[in-house]
């Protein structure tokens, strides 16, 4: 077990440290006294509009993840979405993106979905999510600024494309063999049952449809960009709210940023990773540090919080439900004709 715990807090730590990093560079030339004028003269009305579209972008998402488990496998889409919503608070509330094995989880514990290909689904939504953010990037390139970060960004697309033909031939080519090498260590851990440990691999395989099914790939990307495109209007919105008044272009190259940063480890929702990038981002277009951190914690506010909330609502909804189960024989008997209510 140490051997666990000990490369789980190095996790830990490199996202604290990663974290503590970006903030500072989202706040080394910021004016607190002008980050503040630009929240007070934040237009809230647009932020409306905006929470709607990203709650339409959470669904889609949601509906992706739905879309990449094989067609005959899938489990109902309720408590996908609902698995989904848990991950999202998850990685709000845990370290190392953490979300995404709550996830696992929540979808196991609700729809009995088997644990191993929910994590192969997982892993193929993140390959998507960053696929598909680079594409996007580089068919906005023509109405774009100058993108500084536009080469690495090839690179990143070069090598994920690479790795993902190169893992889909070798499965396609030998099947769950090689998946039943990667996985052998599982048998090692004392805590893990020699069945799950024996089917992990076909169940993981099975969860690959993603990237072995061309008809399960095109409806699952084509989820994922809609997803981009849905969530970057809300953020062009909020844009227009801080009167950062720039192209629709600008509200996608933030979800962009923002997306391609979120691939390294954090802190609890990201805190300091998500300023900087979207700081990062609006330097492009010569927008000054100061109003584009209030823009940048707006935006992750808007991001985060409604998530406590709908959580915090759920709660309320369920203890108001909670009725104390009274034993029959210890019951008041108000009137001997009517029989005990099977509670």
């Amino acid at each position: 077990m140490r051997r666990l715990v000990r490369p789980r807090a190095a996790l830990i730590v490199l996202g604290i440290v990663v974290s503590v990093f970006f903030a500072y560079l989202a706040v080394r030339h910021v004016k607190a006294h002008e980050t503040w004028r630009a929240f007070k003269t934040t237009d809230y009305a647009w932020v409306v509009p905006a929470v709607v579209l990203l709650v339409i972008a959470f669904y889609m998402r949601a509906i992706r993840w739905w879309a990449l488990f094989e067609p005959s496998r899938r489990p109902p889409l309720g408590p996908v979405i609902r698995a989904t919503f848990v991950g999202y608070l998850g990685n709000n509330l845990l370290p190392a993106r953490a979300g995404e094995a709550a996830k696992a989880l929540a979808l196991y514990r609700s729809a009995r979905t088997p644990i191993a290909e929910s994590v192969a689904t997982i892993l193929i939504e993140r390959i998507y999510d960053v696929l598909s953010l680079i594409l996007l990037l580089f068919l906005m390139l023509p109405g774009l600024p100058a993108v500084s970060w536009l080469r690495g960004a090839g690179v990143v697309a070069a090598v994920g494309v690479v790795g993902v033909a190169a893992a889909s031939f070798t499965v396609l080519r030998y099947g769950e063999r090689p998946i039943r090498v990667l996985l052998r260590p599982l048998h090692w851990l004392p805590f893990v049952p020699d069945e799950f440990a024996e089917r992990a691999p076909t169940l993981f395989v099975h969860g690959l449809a993603g990237v072995l099914r061309a008809r399960v790939a095109a409806v699952a990307l084509a989820w994922t960009i809609g997803s981009w495109i849905v969530l970057g209007a809300s953020y062009w919105l909020v844009l227009i709210a801080c009167h950062l008044h720039l192209s629709p272009l600008a509200g996608e190259l933030v979800v962009v940023g923002i997306g391609l940063a979120m691939v390294l480890p954090s802190s609890p929702g990201a805190l300091g990773v998500f300023e900087a990038a979207t700081v990062v981002v609006l330097g492009a277009y010569n927008v000054d540090n100061s109003p584009a951190l209030s823009y940048a914690l707006l935006l992750h506010a808007l991001n985060v919080l409604p998530l406590f909330v709908v959580a915090l609502a759920g709660i309320a909804w369920r203890r108001l439900r909670t009725v104390d189960v009274v034993p029959v024989e210890d019951a008041p008997q108000i009137a001997p004709s009517v029989a005990p209510v099977d509670v």
